[in-house]
């Protein structure tokens, strides 16, 4: 079910699209032109439209699903973590995959008096330690790295967002683990039943988690201090814990800050996923690279179809003129196609690239150089971004055809054949 935000941003986008309509259509007015006839000319010269609409429509769609691409990278990471954890790394450290933590401070840090307890009177704390495994993909096209984490005993607790769909979860001591539906789905052996390979170990699957389209949909599971063994790795990555309130939060991330025998780095959970967005800047870089490659040939595209309409409408421009209609007039008249063009294929686009919103597909993470799981988001304010990217196009495109129509004496428009 889509949020009251959602609904929020599909009435922005259908206001801008009524606002936008209702601007073209003042203009004609405002020129005392009836809109039906730009629309007639669209109509008459069919093909060099679709030409047009299906040219602006492919770099519209190609603009939309990048951006949503990066979109979905930054969800992946911003929905990550809990409000009332705190995650505590090394000072200096811009990952857990690159922060150690001793077992000594994990042992000093559990037992601070901000750190709430549970019903057995245990801290709510749990050290853990992030690695990477080789797994093969199932479709055949080779392998890739996929983190694997290791927790205590309370960080199945910890954390909120993760549920077991099938299976049970792991017991320490019996070399199991538990897969990430969506990593199941691209790798071999992370069903349940399956066995992982963990340098000389098989790991074998012993159940499956979802956890809302956050990060942890990209781990695989298992006990720290077994995940340490098996690695040969003598301390850990990180601790999460979680304050008994937002006071004793303050309290506890201010002391580990300042406590000079610790060396480490407190922040809430969401606060650090949320900077974790690294990969998605150069999906960025390359969207805007490549949407602005793309829209120079699209403003070309539109260019030319405008001025074969020009050279095939020379005595209709001077009969306009020869009735009473100014330059501006032409001009306007002009625009308002190119635009018209542009908006179909702009709304052709936006149709393309939303039928990909949700696609699960993964990419690099470039912190931790493993395989990072993520879905497409198509959201409103991309295909909006997407139709007012489309218009800009076909009125650019539009501009310099329109102003040679206008600049044609009255006299040679009208002895044009």
């Amino acid at each position: 079910m889509e949020t009251q935000g959602e609904w929020k941003a599909w009435l922005m986008l259908v206001t801008a699209v009524l606002v936008s309509c209702g601007v073209v259509w003042g203009l004609a007015r405002a020129v005392g032109l009836p809109i039906q006839y730009n629309l007639r000319n669209v109509v008459v010269r069919w093909r060099s439209s679709i030409a047009t609409v299906l040219g602006i429509g492919a770099v519209v769609a190609v603009f939309v699903v990048l951006r949503a691409v990066a979109r979905g990278i930054e969800a992946n990471s911003g929905n990550t973590g809990d409000p009332v954890n705190v995650l505590i790394v090394r000072k200096g450290s811009q990952a857990e995959s690159g922060s150690l933590v001793s077992r000594d401070q994990f042992q000093t840090l559990r037992f601070f008096e901000e750190i709430q307890r549970n019903e057995q009177g245990e801290p709510m704390a749990s050290a853990e330690v992030m690695l990477v495994v080789n797994a093969p993909r199932r479709d055949g096209t080779g392998e890739a790295n996929t983190l694997l984490r290791g927790v205590t005993p309370r960080g199945v607790d910890l954390r909120s967002q993760v549920r077991l769909t099938g299976g049970r979860w792991f017991e320490p001591g019996k070399r199991e683990v538990v897969t990430a539906q969506r990593l199941a789905q691209r790798f071999d052996g992370f069903e349940i039943g399956g066995t992982i390979k963990a340098g000389p170990t098989q790991l074998r699957v012993v159940g499956q988690m979802e956890a809302g389209g956050s990060a942890f949909d990209s781990e695989v599971w298992m006990d720290a201090d077994e995940a340490r063994a098996i690695f040969d790795r003598d301390q850990y990555s990180s601790i999460l814990v979680r304050p008994r309130d937002e006071e004793s939060m303050a309290v506890l991330i201010g002391r580990v800050d300042a406590d000079p025998r610790l060396s480490l780095r407190a922040e809430r959970e969401t606060e650090y996923y949320a900077k974790q967005t690294m990969t998605a800047k150069p999906i960025k870089v390359v969207a805007g690279l490549l949407g602005v490659a793309m829209s120079v040939g699209a403003v070309f595209a539109a260019m030319n179809t405008m001025y074969a309409s020009v050279a095939s409408r020379t005595r209709e421009v001077g009969t306009l003129r020869v009735l009473g209609y100014s330059r501006t007039a032409v001009v306007i008249c002009f625009l308002i196609e190119g635009a018209c063009l542009s908006t179909l294929g702009g709304i052709l686009g936006c149709a393309v690239a939303r039928s990909t919103d949700g696609f699960s597909t993964g990419t690099l993470d470039f912190q931790s150089f493993a395989e990072s799981v993520f879905q497409f988001r198509v959201t409103p304010d991309l295909m909006g971004m997407g139709l007012l990217f489309a218009v800009g196009i076909g009125v650019i495109g539009s501009l310099l055809p329109a102003i040679r129509a206008a600049r044609i004496p009255v006299i040679a428009a009208l002895k044009s054949i």
